[in-house]
């Protein structure tokens, strides 16, 4: 496999980690609210983006490649935020499994 390089100057976007976190709302169910985990520098790429409708109103969605420095704690459902954007994890992979980079495939909804 080859050895995924990548200069480190390009991890130039500050992104903050959140996971969600459930909270009972006294009726049975949960209200899900994102907290802060760590701040981490990436490199972000856009790789596609899809038109549709979502309730009668028009909406895009655009994927996104974020390259950061592993870590073990990163899985599905979890969102990169930078400043009012906010980038949903759909899945995460070590690209050459050398324990280096991770990459996360992201998607972020917009107008």
């Amino acid at each position: 496999m080859p050895v995924a390089f990548l200069d480190p100057g390009q991890f130039s976007a500050r992104l903050e980690l959140e996971a969600p976190v459930a909270t009972p709302d006294g009726q049975g169910g949960a209200e899900i609210a994102f907290a802060g985990i760590a701040a981490l520098w990436a490199l972000v790429e856009p790789v596609s983006q899809a038109y549709g409708e979502i309730a009668g109103a028009d909406a895009a969605t655009i994927s996104h490649r974020i390259w950061i420095r592993f870590r073990c704690d990163i899985v599905a459902g979890q969102r990169l935020r930078k400043g009012a954007r906010l980038f949903t994890i759909r899945t995460a992979r070590d690209p050459d499994e050398s324990g280096r980079y991770l990459v996360c495939y992201c998607e972020e909804e917009g107008k």
